[in-house]
């Protein structure tokens, strides 16, 4: 236990806990270094001189660093987040695509090209010919549902 008491591996282990938040971000491993290096101080002033004080030190510096400091610092050192769609269905409805493959009548399913892909596609029963444009009004699976144009112009009316 006498590198517990050492303060030159605790130096070493702070500096090298505190070089490794580079390479993994978040705030979290600075701050065990931090400790390591005030249980490096306290050993080196002879404020501590047992293994196991210097490990509640450790313990307890860590913790007052992670949850006072570290949301103190997250306010000026922001890391870098998005906020995405979760509902990717709400990118597709009321999109217009073009039939590639005869849809219906009934539950045929036929095919259509959305950004680049062909997509299985089923419609309200009414056959839909190739080359015709629809509207994508649901997805289940991968599955489009979509309907005519003319379909949806005439229920505006």
């Amino acid at each position: 236990m006498n590198i517990l008491i050492d303060p030159v591996y605790w130096a070493v282990a702070g500096g090298i806990l505190m070089l490794a938040e580079l390479i993994v971000p978040g705030g979290i491993v600075f701050f065990l270094g931090a400790a390591c290096l005030t249980v490096a101080g306290a050993l080196w002033l002879g404020l501590i001189t047992t293994w196991d004080a210097s490990l509640i030190l450790f313990f307890m510096a860590s913790l007052a660093l992670i949850f006072l400091l570290r949301s103190l610092f997250s306010r000026f050192v922001e890391g870098d987040f998005t906020v995405a769609n979760t509902e990717e269905i709400l990118d597709d409805v009321d999109q217009v695509v073009s039939v590639i493959e005869t849809i219906g009548p009934g539950q045929q399913a036929g095919a259509v090209n959305f950004r680049g892909i062909r997509w299985r596609a089923l419609s309200d029963g009414a056959r839909i010919s190739v080359g015709e444009k629809v509207k994508i009004v649901a997805r289940e699976n991968t599955t489009i549902i979509v309907i005519p144009l003319a379909t949806q112009e005439s229920l505006r009316t």
